[in-house]
């Protein structure tokens, strides 16, 4: 079913495999249900033309993967970026099917996006490119069928354009799309809540493997990749509890503080020139000019820092290697949670995973993005009911609901972890649940369950 072109795919695919052996050998029944899951229910693909500003005719290819829609409507973002490509969708959509059933709420799992590039366009090059592509997505989606979201290169102008020509075209208002402005259907805390949700995920870790690493203390050293959506709320959250950020990074460098985290971390402030330097496309270089910051071109930031308590890669896939794995284990990172999807290599995982089995104060615990970056879903999932119900909740309602959304996924996946890893209870020996097992069986079972009981399987 694999086909060698889908690298991205194959590695999601091959996560899950090894995650789920230990079930599938107890439970050999689920094994049609996992061969029947791997292939995804529709796949739309089309060009979209649009022109820019020079009046010239552009071209691009258009994705939707619509993955499994046994728990409900098919739920996921549309990423807007040069390297999309099928086998980048089909993980993505892979992924989001499990991440979305860990949320406890009612969504299947899809993934689109096109290899368009937002960047260096005009707001009406994006806005003429986004009425070409929605004027053949419209006919894919709709609230009870596929409600996509925002994604890298997706933020919310994006959503805006999208949402208004979907609403053009189809002549209704319906929540479509998720991610939408605060005025105009979206929910309180949306852009935060990834972020926001992989802290609160994190805490629960802290609490239970290493509680002098409270992100209360200023002490408590975290590392962050990216400087997008997600890198930026999961900053801002650190900071308000009181622990140190000591880097954000871009696809061109990273950024530290002078000293790499020896003279403090940074700021609120500071972030926040980030969020405006984003906004309008710059690159995190410009900031070095500050003595303040140092940047190292070309380098992410899991290797520049003598000292890490805390990792959160929160960019893209594949942004910590096995040799950086490594690196962070030596700077005495003791818990790894990915903001991003599918953050870590597999030699990267495996070398995180080695040392969780190891056990003792020194072992790292990792939690995947289907777990630990579930938050963001869970908001879309909470802005779509909302919208049925035409009502907007408080950011205090939604982010007490977050937080409940978070402190039952990771109780799930630490749940299954500790029946399902293959290890049997090593407790006694100081040895943590793998979250990476216990993330991928209850994702599985939970859709597998809802296919047989749909007759998908039997």
């Amino acid at each position: 079913m694999v086909q060698p072109h889908e690298p991205e795919f194959e590695q999601a695919l091959t996560e899950l495999s090894v995650s789920l052996k230990p079930f599938l050998e107890a439970n050999p029944e689920y094994k049609k249900a996992f061969e029947i899951v791997q292939i995804p229910e529709r796949i739309v693909q089309f060009r979209v033309v649009w022109e820019d500003d020079q009046g010239r005719p552009q071209v691009n290819r258009g994705f939707r993967v619509q993955y499994n829609s046994a728990l409900g409507p098919y739920k996921g973002g549309l990423r807007l970026h040069p390297s999309v490509n099928l086998s980048i969708l089909k993980f993505l959509g892979f992924e989001q099917t499990f991440k979305n059933a860990l949320t406890g709420l009612n969504m299947g799992g899809g993934k689109g996006g096109s290899d368009f590039d937002p960047k260096g366009k005009s707001d009406n090059e994006i806005r003429r490119f986004c009425v070409s592509f929605m004027a053949e997505l419209a006919k894919h989606i709709g609230k009870d069928t596929d409600v996509p979201a925002g994604d890298i290169g997706t933020g919310a102008r994006e959503i805006g354009y999208l949402f208004g020509a979907y609403r053009r075209q189809r002549g209704e208002w319906v929540g479509v799309l998720t991610g939408k402005g605060a005025t105009w259907g979206g929910s309180f805390i949306r852009p935060e809540a990834t972020g926001y949700g992989l802290i609160y995920y994190v805490e629960h870790m802290i609490a239970k493997a290493h509680p002098h690493l409270s992100l209360t203390k200023p002490s408590t050293k975290v590392a962050i990749s990216g400087s997008g959506n997600v890198a930026q709320y999961t900053a801002l959250k650190v900071i308000e509890l009181g622990g140190t950020v000591l880097s954000l990074s871009d696809s061109k460098g990273s950024l530290l503080i002078a000293g790499k985290g020896e003279k403090g971390g940074f700021s609120k402030a500071d972030v926040e020139k980030v969020m405006d330097l984003k906004l309008k496309g710059g690159s995190l270089e410009s900031l070095a000019q500050d003595s303040r910051f140092e940047y190292v071109a070309g380098q992410r930031p899991w290797t520049l820092l003598p000292k890490v308590d805390i990792a959160l890669p929160c960019a893209t896939q594949n942004e910590v290697s096995g040799e950086e794995a490594e690196a962070l284990i030596k700077a005495g990172t003791r818990i790894v949670a990915e903001g991003s999807n599918m953050g870590c290599t597999m030699e990267a995982i495996e070398v995180f995973e080695n040392s969780r089995k190891k056990g003792g104060p020194d072992s790292v615990w990792y939690a995947p993005g289907k777990a630990s970056n579930c938050g963001g879903v869970a908001v879309s999932g909470l802005e779509m009911a909302q919208n049925s119900q035409r009502l907007v909740w408080s950011s205090e309602d939604v982010d007490a609901k977050l937080k409940n959304i978070m402190t039952d996924c990771y109780k799930i996946c630490l749940d299954a972890g500790s029946k399902w890893s293959g290890e049997g209870d090593k407790s006694a020996q100081g040895v943590l649940p793998s979250l990476l097992s216990g993330a991928n069986v209850a994702g599985f079972i939970k859709v597998a369950d809802a296919m047989k009981a749909h007759g998908d399987w039997w």
